[in-house]
């Protein structure tokens, strides 16, 4: 239960659910907040049991996307059909798409690690090691085309996500996947010859 949330019965029960359903799909406006209380209040135990290493501010995030697509679907129910194997249906693929977003996230994380270090932390005395690692990496952007030094700016140094980056750069998000990967390939064979 949520800070905040006044403490409830353990919920309704599905028919009582399918009827508010079906009075937010007439309109009720009050059927519909209740309804999104009660979805809400399942949905946080749902993800918490199946994601239970997820932060509470992470869940919360979950809860309300899962809630935010109930909301774009909710004229789809059918109300011949059962609520609640809609509504998980819903939360399941939700959640899918949190944990491809994690898996890429983690993938790119990764990828970053593997460059050569180019910037030491040497102190300041040591300018010219600077220099060097600063005209090494300035070397091994310049061996990159238009595309892949956009990319490596948008996705590494601005550390924009892929969608973000493709729609500031005017590109697909495979096309940005594409200059990205040839452009971390091209950085590390300049940085590592020498």
């Amino acid at each position: 239960m949520e800070p905040n949330e006044p403490a409830r019965p353990e919920g309704l029960d599905p028919v009582s659910l399918e009827r508010l359903m079906q009075r937010t799909q007439g309109g009720d406006q009050v059927a519909y907040r209740e309804l999104l209380a009660e979805v809400a209040q399942r949905m946080r135990r749902l993800v918490r049991r199946r994601a239970p290493w997820l932060k509470p501010e992470d869940t919360e995030d979950l809860v309300q996307d899962i809630l935010l697509s109930l909301h774009r679907a909710r004229a789809s129910w059918d109300p011949e059909r059962p609520f609640l194997p809609w509504m998980v249906a819903i939360a399941r693929s939700r959640m899918a798409d949190n944990a491809r977003r994690y898996a890429r996230r983690a993938a790119i994380d990764m990828a970053v690690m593997d460059l050569a270090e180019t910037f030491c932390d040497v102190p300041a005395n040591r300018h010219a090691e600077n220099v060097v690692n600063l005209m090494s990496m300035q070397k091994a952007m310049d061996n990159l085309s238009p595309t892949e030094r956009q990319a490596v700016e948008l996705l590494r140094l601005r550390q924009m996500s892929l969608a973000e980056a493709a729609e500031a750069s005017g590109s697909t998000v495979a096309a940005m996947k594409v200059a990205i990967h040839r452009a971390m390939r091209k950085m590390r064979k300049t940085l590592w010859k020498e």
